[in-house]
């Protein structure tokens, strides 16, 4: 066993605990490219029949008055839609900051993951198509409906909603993973959960709003982590790679 995986240990002490970016095992990288890969296919199929997502939004539309009523909702646009985003927002600021402080890379690495994730949901957002289902004529706008890789009509309205862009800020979270993972395993597991979580829910909120079919938002939680790990692996494998030809 290395020095480096000895102070990895989760049972390590803290004080002597290694900080830098390290690198994870080819298991754990097959691991999840399997799982992405068995996820991309459900979304897909979900996304190609899109019955469930209708239903769902169909839920909170109201269709005497033709909109969905919580669209304008003052509390759930102030605390799903601004407070939440924000406070993880300022939480990755806060963490490159004093990442940077105090030099430690590897929260520097992960305070930027926060940031990597939601930037590109937002590039495919605006190289999309898909309009929101607030905009669709099934609900009562002017936009044609059209399933996931299908050809796009003429009419299909303003686009730029797929995949959810504020269910990736929930999602980014996820990305404090890669800084407990090492030495508390526990942790990083329940910062896992507590991303995909938090994702699912800021998503549904913008479901209930009729701002984003609810595969829109499966979809974003599938690229911000494919983002994030492929990224960790990168930077993780180059740094490690300049530490031992250094060494």
């Amino acid at each position: 066993m290395s020095l480096s995986s000895k102070l990895n240990n989760s049972t390590t002490r803290i004080r002597i605990q290694n900080p830098a970016i390290y690198p994870l095992s080819r298991r754990f990288y097959a691991i999840n490219f399997i799982l992405l890969a068995f996820l991309a296919s459900v979304f897909l199929l979900w996304s190609r029949h899109e019955s469930l997502d209708i239903a769902i939004s169909q839920f909170w539309f109201d269709p005497l008055t033709q909109r969905f009523p919580w669209q304008h909702n003052r509390w759930l646009d102030l605390i799903n839609h601004r407070l939440l985003k924000d406070a993880i927002i300022i939480g990755g600021v806060v963490m490159l900051l004093r990442g940077i402080q105090i030099r430690d890379g590897r929260r520097v690495l992960v305070a930027l993951l926060l940031g990597l994730g939601p930037l590109v949901i937002g590039i495919l957002k605006a190289h999309s198509a898909h309009s929101c289902p607030w905009d669709l004529a099934m609900f009562g706008g002017k936009a044609a409906n059209f399933t996931l890789l299908s050809a796009v009509p003429e009419n299909s309205g303003p686009g730029q909603c797929f995949p959810g862009g504020h269910a990736s800020s929930g999602f980014a979270v996820m990305g404090l993973f890669f800084l407990w993972w090492p030495e508390k395993p526990r942790r990083a597991l329940l910062a896992l959960l507590a991303g995909i979580a938090l994702g699912l829910l800021m998503g549904y909120g913008q479901v209930m709003r009729g701002a984003h079919f609810f595969s829109h938002n499966l979809w974003a939680g599938w690229w911000v982590w494919l983002t994030q790990m492929l990224i960790f692996a990168g930077v993780s494998f180059w740094v490690n790679k300049t530490r031992n030809r250094r060494a």
